[in-house]
């Protein structure tokens, strides 16, 4: 069943989101135009403001209003390490956990032959140029343990291949409060691999 033209347009410029289908998106409609218009007016323009006003960090490709992000325009933080994500949702969770004060490079995917995504798309070059620019001593590579989120690892770690940089990876594991018996086979193996001494 059809609405109306502006109703249909609305719907369907809905389902763009992430796991919203056509009946989410029928509610979402539904929902500011009965009762959050107020709302809905200020999500467009808020909307339209970041579509247009929302740009890439020169440096480390996170989102960002001005040529550097606020994290690259930190100066207490310590620019010999940069921490490599696929995405500033990443990001955003490292800095929440508040213990790391290094340096991003997003990444904006990962590698994947089949989708047709290269080093390029990914910045990959940008990243070693960098690298080398600022003299990085540790590169940590916090890219997702999927197989693409590996292979992208594996490549930029043999990119680097002869420089004197220390690269890490993040430890892959079970979780605090998590039991055996509910954890998958592939953690369990990363569990293992990247067993350490009880007492350093």
């Amino acid at each position: 069943m059809s609405f109306s033209p502006l109703v249909d347009e609305l719907v369907d410029a809905l389902r763009c989101l992430p796991g919203v289908g056509q009946k989410t998106a029928q509610r979402m409609a539904f929902h500011l135009l009965e009762k959050g218009r107020t709302g809905g007016t200020r999500l467009a323009d808020a909307l339209g403001s970041a579509m247009i006003g929302v740009q890439r960090c020169e440096r480390c490709q996170n989102f960002a209003d001005a040529s550097e992000c606020g994290i690259c325009q930190d100066r207490a933080r310590n620019t010999g390490t940069i921490c490599v994500v696929e995405s500033p949702s990443d990001l955003l969770a490292i800095e929440q956990a508040g213990d790391y004060r290094g340096g991003y490079f997003v990444l904006m995917g990962h590698l994947s032959p089949i989708d047709g995504v290269g080093p390029a798309d990914i910045g990959i070059e940008r990243l070693i140029e960098r690298i080398d620019a600022e003299h990085t001593r540790e590169l940590i590579l916090a890219t997702n343990p999927t197989v693409e989120g590996e292979a992208t690892a594996h490549y930029i770690a043999d990119r680097l291949d002869g420089r004197n940089v220390l690269i890490t990876r993040l430890a892959h594991g079970i979780p605090v409060g998590g039991e055996l018996g509910y954890v998958d086979g592939f953690t369990l193996t990363h569990a293992f691999r990247g067993r350490k001494p009880l007492l350093d």
